[in-house]
């Protein structure tokens, strides 16, 4: 890393590359390749037995992907990451990574609805059980917990309930028992680092914020190095135990002596190596192009959503504005607590007029787009009970923050007098 700064904007612009040694171009190449050429049977022999880390082929790795992976865990604080094809797989390899048949883990209630129905219904297949808790009460995670646990999940800000994540206070609980805390991040980048309050894991969806532009599906994995997977060898023998899928390596001793990166050195080159979710080139040198400017486009973000709540507060077709930044009690102390910057660019109404309310608002929408994706730099809507979330039953929808008559709004970066009229006359048309 060419720069000691601990500030974001200089990371994301700094971290990871200065330039190409041999053409010395300061963008960064896309390396649109499967393959690399071994210098020797030597060399390659001692790559793939990981006597040498190095490149072998795209699907396990790549130098485009290489610069983001180092870039996103600088942002974090973390000491290794793994970019991936997309959010849904940075959720399934970072569960699965540590669960197989017969584990189980804890997640929060308050997650995105792709991820409910991921790990409710998908991974239950595989035999790995998801029990899910209220965050209102960080307790719930040790009392839902046994000895077949592995990890405990949630969202910093939930999308789409918006009550921010107690991550100290569980995160604590989990260590006390041997347990890492494995936080979804994406839709609060900059805002809060997640492993500085006790998290072991953050992943995003890179899709979202760091990406900003709607051009690319990705995900990415971020390994903070902070956990001791190895005291707790009971609980986590997949990382403790010789593996067959690699001549019986058993990751806690096989990577010590480059670093605390056991967790994510084993979901690159058994997890990612045998299911191949992996992020093309060209989208790891789009997510650099949005990552540059992520910390400007945050602020951004968060001081048009903080206009918007406050002008829908009192409207008399909106029943109640879902923004952490109207919140009281614990839930605004929870903001307040791990977002530093601003509140993120979520914001959430009730409609008074249910779902037929829903609709005619988001039919009458001009400038903001009806899209299912958070995080672009325009404006988007969407009524998550008919879309996102629709797949999850009534009861379901209720516990991820979803009624019939919500409406998520993800605010972009345009004036905000014109994100507010577009609004004003959607809601004309109720």
């Amino acid at each position: 890393m060419p720069t000691n700064s601990k500030h974001a904007e200089t990371i994301v612009l700094h971290a990871g590359y200065r330039c190409d040694p041999t053409t010395t171009s300061v963008a960064v190449p896309i390396y649109q390749t499967t393959s690399y050429q071994f210098n020797s049977t030597e060399h390659a022999g001692d790559l793939f037995a990981l006597r040498q880390f190095g490149n072998i082929y795209t699907r396990i790795m790549n130098p485009t992907q290489a610069v983001l992976e180092e870039r996103v865990s600088a942002l974090e604080g973390g000491v290794a990451a793994l970019a991936v094809a997309s959010g849904q797989s940075a959720s399934l390899l970072a569960v699965q990574n540590i669960c197989h048949a017969g584990d189980n883990f804890v997640c929060s209630t308050d997650i995105y609805g792709g991820t409910w129905n991921l790990f409710q219904n998908t991974m239950s297949t595989m035999g790995i059980e998801c029990r899910f808790v209220d965050p209102a009460d960080p307790e719930n995670f040790a009392k839902a917990s046994d000895a077949r646990t592995r990890c405990w999940y949630g969202e910093s800000l939930p999308n789409p309930k918006l009550v921010v994540f107690p991550i100290a206070e569980v995160a604590k609980l989990g260590r006390a028992m041997g347990i890492p805390l494995i936080m979804d991040n994406t839709a609060c980048p900059i805002l809060c680092r997640p492993l500085e309050h006790g998290a072991a894991i953050v992943m995003h969806s890179t899709t979202k914020y760091i990406g900003g532009h709607g051009t690319s599906i990705g995900g990415i994995i971020v390994d903070g190095g902070n956990f001791d997977w190895e005291k707790h060898a009971d609980r986590f023998p997949m990382l403790n135990t010789p593996d067959p899928s690699y001549h019986g390596a058993v990751w806690t001793q096989a990577v010590k002596p480059l670093g605390p990166i056991a967790y994510i050195i084993k979901a690159r080159v058994t997890l990612l190596r045998d299911i191949g979710a992996a992020m093309s080139p060209f989208n790891a040198f789009m997510f650099i192009q949005g990552l540059e400017t992520v910390a400007l486009r945050m602020r951004q973000h968060c001081s048009n959503a903080v206009a918007v709540a406050r002008h829908l507060a009192e409207h008399p077709k909106i029943s109640k504005v879902i923004f952490p930044g109207l919140m009281t009690g614990e839930q605004k102390r929870r903001a307040d607590a791990y977002l530093e910057g601003g509140y993120g660019a979520l914001v959430g109404i009730e409609l008074r007029g249910g779902k037929e309310a829903g609709r005619k608002f988001i039919d009458s929408l001009k400038l903001l787009y009806h899209v299912a994706n958070i995080g672009d730099v325009r404006s988007l809507a969407i009524h998550p009970a008919t879309t996102t979330h629709s797949q999850l039953s009534p009861e379901e929808q209720l516990q991820t923050g979803v009624s019939e008559g919500y409406v998520r709004l993800s605010i972009g970066i345009e004036h905000p007098d014109d994100i507010i009229a577009d609004i004003d006359q959607a809601l004309g048309a109720v």
